[in-house]
């Protein structure tokens, strides 16, 4: 079986994901899955992806049914993009990939936050610490919220 996937036609996508979609579904489904990882979503989003990814082009033609209502409150242009989008079939799977990617930049944010907070309550007195009392003013320092890259590590491939 050459598919790749269990089923025929098993959805391999090259890389990330990227160039498949036009950029401006691309865009609408960065800022969707941006949306889902700062309200803290990613693992409802992602459980409600996976079970309806069969049913994607269902959901975009009901959401043709639902436009007239739709342009009364949101932004059409957005809306007909993630409508278009969603009529392929790969664009779940690139959606799950943006939330899964975003949500694994937050982790990394979150984690440097804790690491750094952490150290700087070592700092405080024993009244400050353990009941709260006059607590200090802190600033976070850009490199604890923006972590530089890490270098990408060269494959071993690469060097033939």
């Amino acid at each position: 079986m050459s598919g790749g996937g269990f089923l025929k036609g098993g959805l391999d996508l090259p890389g990330d994901g990227k160039g498949i979609l036009p950029e401006e579904e691309e865009a609408v489904l960065e800022k969707l899955a941006r949306k889902v990882v700062d309200r803290g979503m990613t693992v409802p989003a992602i459980l409600f992806l996976e079970s309806v990814k069969p049913l994607n082009f269902i959901g975009s033609q009901t959401m043709v049914f639902f436009e007239p209502i739709v342009q009364t409150v949101f932004n059409f242009k957005d809306y007909d993009n993630l409508r278009s989008a969603l009529e392929k079939r790969e664009s779940v799977e690139i959606l799950i990939l943006r939330i899964e990617e975003y949500d694994a930049v937050a982790h990394k944010k979150e984690k440097a936050f804790k690491k750094w907070y952490k150290q700087e309550k070592k700092k405080w007195k024993w009244y400050q610490r353990y009941l709260g009392l006059f607590r200090p003013k802190y600033t976070v320092p850009d490199e604890v919220l923006n972590p530089p890259e890490e270098p990408e590590k060269p494959n071993d491939s690469d060097a033939q």
